[in-house]
C-alpha cells in the first residue's frame, strides 16, 4: 500500500517503505538502471510529440504560403484574406495544445533526474563509482545540463505561437492596405 512520507511520518513507516524499497528494485544499480530506462522512454515520448507537432506545423505553414500565392481574379483576394487567417488561427490553436503534452512529458523527464541525482547523493558508494566512471559525470545528471537539451521541445510551441500570431498580422494587413491589387 502506498504510503504518503512527511516530515512527521514515524520513523518505523520510512524503515518499511525503504526495505519495501530494497525488494523492489535490489540494489542501488538497479534503481539507476530503472530511473535511466524511465528517463530514456520519456525522452522518447517528448521527441515524438515534438516531431509529429513540428510535422504538422511545417505543413501549415506549407498551405498558408500557398494560399498566399493565390491569383483567382474572381476569387483570390477574399481567399487570401479568409484562409490564411484560418490557418494561422490553426496553428496558434495547434500550438497552445501541443504545450500541455510537451510540458507534462519535460516534467516527467525532471522529477526521473531529480530521483537520479538523489539516489547517486545519498548512495555514497553509488555516487563514487558514478563519479569515477568515464561514461558518467556530474554535467549528464545535473538540472542544468539535461534541462538545456530539453529547451527546444519546451520552447517550440510558444516560438510558433507567436510566428502564427505575425503570419496572421501580416496576411490581414497586405490584403487591407492594398485593396485595389
Amino acid at each position: 500500500m502506498p504510503r504518503i512520507i512527511s516530515p512527521q511520518s514515524p520513523e518505523s513507516a520510512l524503515t518499511d517503505h525503504s526495505e519495501h524499497n530494497a525488494k523492489i528494485f535490489g540494489s542501488p544499480k538497479d534503481r539507476l538502471d530503472f530511473y535511466r530506462r524511465e528517463i530514456q522512454y520519456e525522452t522518447t515520448i517528448l521527441a515524438n510529440r515534438t516531431d509529429a507537432y513540428l510535422t504538422a506545423q511545417s505543413f501549415l505553414v506549407i498551405a498558408f504560403v500557398s494560399c498566399m500565392g493565390n491569383l483567382n481574379p474572381e476569387w483570390g483576394k477574399l481567399f487570401t484574406l479568409v484562409v490564411p487567417l484560418l490557418l494561422a488561427m490553426l496553428g496558434v490553436f495547434s500550438s497552445l495544445n501541443a504545450w500541455p503534452g510537451i510540458r507534462a512529458a519535460y516534467d516527467i523527464i525532471d522529477h526521473w533526474h531529480f530521483k537520479q541525482s538523489e539516489l547517486l547523493r545519498s548512495e555514497p558508494v553509488m555516487g563514487l563509482a558514478y563519479d569515477e566512471s568515464p561514461l558518467f559525470c556530474e554535467t549528464e545528471s545535473s538540472h542544468k545540463g539535461y534541462r538545456k537539451s530539453l529547451l527546444f521541445s519546451v520552447r517550440t510551441p510558444w516560438l510558433f505561437t507567436v510566428f502564427w500570431m505575425l503570419l496572421a498580422v501580416f496576411a490581414f494587413y497586405i490584403q487591407v492596405d492594398n485593396p485595389g491589387a
